[in-house]
C-alpha cells in the first residue's frame, strides 16, 4: 500500500491484522487490559483511539481477550454511539491488568517494533533531502551572510552528514543552525513508542517534536484524507538543541524505575532531524570525549543503546549533527576526530560593508532613524579601539541600548555620537582591577 503524503515522505501504513503488528501477543493483550482499566473505557471505538490501532485490529484483540475470559460483553448496546456493544474487564481481567501494571506502568498507544520503525526511518531519512540554494537563502533571509558561507553550507546540509561550525562568538552560528532546520520544511512520522525485546521505549516528546496540523477529513470530498498508522505522530522534522549542559549520560536510554519503562535519549528523539551541540567546549565533558561518543553513529548510521539488563542493541542513527564552537577546532579535537566530522565551516564576523547592511536592517526593523554623524563616530572612533573586529550581534545590541536610553530619557528614537558612546560602554566592560 503506497501512500504518499504531500511533500514526499511516505506514511507508515496502518496494520490490517493483529499478525501484521509483529509484537508479542501477550504484550498487546496486556496493554489492552491496562488501557481499559486505567482509562475506564467500554467501547471498541474508544479503545481503538486510546491504543492507536484501527478498529478492526482492536476488535480482534478484544475478541481474543474475551476467549481468554479477561473481557466480557456488557450486553448493552450503547445508543449514543451508533449501537456499539459495550465491554468490561472480568475479575480475572482486572487482576491480570493490575499484575501487568506492576511489571510496567505503560498503557495507551501500542508500540512500533524496532524493526518496523527502521523501515520508516529509511523512508523519511534526513539523507533523502536535497536542499536548493533558494530554499537555504529563504530560510536564512533574516541573516546577512556572505555567499561563500552558503556555498559551503548547502552541500553539507544536503549530504545529511556532520557539520562543525566554528568562529568568534556572536556571529549567528545558532541562528544558522535554526535556519537549516527551517529550510527542510517537510514532515515526518515519529512513533509514540517503540518496542525492543519486550521493552517499551517512548520516543514522541511534545517538547522536542512539534506536531504538524492535522489534515481534516472533509466528508464531502470523494477521497478521504490519507490514513496512516496512528501509532505515529506526524511532525515537523525535529531539532534538539543542547549547550553547555550536555553530558554523556544524556545520550543513554533513560530508565524510569517507578513506571518500569524507558525513554529514548535525545539523539534518538532527533531521528530524521537535526541535533545541535551548541557551545562545544563549554560542557563538563571534554569535547574530544563527546565527539568520540558520536563516532560510530556518524560513520555507521546506527547507534548502540543498552537496557537495564546490560543487553546492547542497535537503533537507527539518522540525524544531521551540527557542532558549533567558539574555539579553533585544532584546540579541542585530535586529527582523528576532525577527520570524522564531514564538513568544517568557519563562521566569521561580517566585513564593514555587511556590518552596515545589518545595522541598517536592524534600525529599520526597530524604527530607529539612521544618523550619519553617529555612524561615522562608531566606525572611525569606536571600532578602531577593538581592531575593527565586527560581529553580527553588535548592531542589535547597540541599537537596543540606544532605544532603552531614549525611552528612559523620554526622547524620540534617535542615534547620536553621545548615545553611541553610552551604548558602547555596555557592550564592553573596561579592563580594571577590582579591589576586594
Amino acid at each position: 500500500m503506497n501512500m504518499q503524503v504531500s511533500q514526499g515522505v511516505q506514511a507508515p501504513p496502518p496494520p490490517a491484522t493483529l499478525e501484521e503488528m509483529k509484537l508479542p501477543i501477550v504484550m498487546m493483550r496486556d496493554i489492552l487490559l491496562k488501557t481499559i482499566f486505567r482509562k475506564n473505557l467500554d467501547l471498541v471505538s474508544e479503545i481503538a483511539q486510546a491504543i492507536c490501532l484501527p478498529r478492526a485490529v482492536t476488535q480482534e484483540l478484544v475478541d481474543m481477550a474475551r476467549v481468554q475470559k479477561l473481557v466480557e460483553a456488557t450486553g448493552t448496546l450503547n445508543a449514543n454511539s451508533g449501537g456499539e456493544m459495550g465491554y468490561q474487564l472480568t475479575d480475572a481481567g482486572k487482576s491480570r491488568a493490575l499484575d501487568a501494571l506492576s511489571q510496567s506502568e505503560y498503557f495507551g498507544a501500542m508500540p512500533v517494533p524496532l524493526d518496523i520503525y527502521r523501515e520508516q526511518v529509511k523512508r523519511q531519512s534526513i539523507r533523502n533531502i536535497q536542499i536548493t540554494r533558494d530554499q537555504l537563502t529563504n530560510a536564512m533571509g533574516h541573516l546577512v551572510l556572505p555567499d561563500s558561507l552558503l556555498d559551503h553550507l548547502g552541500p553539507a546540509v544536503s549530504a545529511g552528514r556532520s557539520i562543525l561550525m566554528y568562529g568568534p562568538p556572536g556571529n549567528g552560528k545558532s541562528s544558522i543552525s535554526n535556519g537549516i532546520r527551517d529550510a527542510m520544511g517537510d514532515k515526518i512520522y515519529v512513533p509514540r513508542a517503540i518496542e525492543y525485546s519486550g521493552q517499551v521505549i517512548t520516543v514522541y516528546d511534545p517538547i522536542v517534536h512539534s506536531k504538524a496540523e492535522v489534515e481534516v477529513d472533509d466528508p464531502n470530498s470523494l477521497r478521504r484524507t490519507r490514513t496512516f498508522d496512528t501509532r505515529y505522530v506526524r511532525c515537523e522534522r525535529p531539532t534538539v538543541i543542547t549547550g553547555g549542559e550536555l553530558s554523556l549520560e544524556m545520550l543513554d536510554l533513560v530508565y524510569n524505575p517507578t513506571a518500569r519503562t524507558y525513554q529514548a535519549p535525545l539523539q534518538l528523539k532527533s531521528t530524521g532531524g537535526i541535533f545541535i551541540v551548541d557551545d562545544l567546549g563549554r560542557q563538563a565533558e571534554p569535547p574530544q570525549s563527546l565527539v568520540n561518543r558520536w563516532i560510530v553513529p556518524l560513520e555507521e548510521n546506527k547507534d548502540i543503546l543498552a537496557l537495564q539488563s546490560g543487553e546492547k542493541f542497535e537503533v537507527p542513527f539518522d540525524t544531521l549533527v551540527i557542532f558549533s564552537t567558539n574555539f579553533h577546532p585544532n584546540e579541542i579535537f585530535d586529527k582523528a576526530a576532525l577527520r570524522r566530522i564531514f564538513f568544517k565551516i568557519k563562521v566569521d564576523g561580517p566585513c564593514q560593508e555587511d556590518f552596515l547592511k545589518i545595522f541598517a536592517m536592524v534600525a529599520r526593523k526597530r524604527q530607529m532613524p539612521l544618523d550619519e554623524a553617529a555612524l561615522v563616530y562608531l566606525l572611525k572612533t569606536k571600532y578602531p579601539t577593538i581592531d575593527n573586529v565586527y560581529a553580527n550581534y553588535q548592531p542589535i545590541f547597540l541599537i537596543d541600548q540606544m532605544i532603552s536610553i531614549c525611552e528612559f530619557e523620554g526622547l524620540p528614537y534617535q542615534m547620536s555620537p553621545e548615545l553611541i558612546e553610552r551604548a558602547w560602554a555596555n557592550m564592553f566592560v573596561k579592563e580594571e582591577e577590582i579591589v576586594h
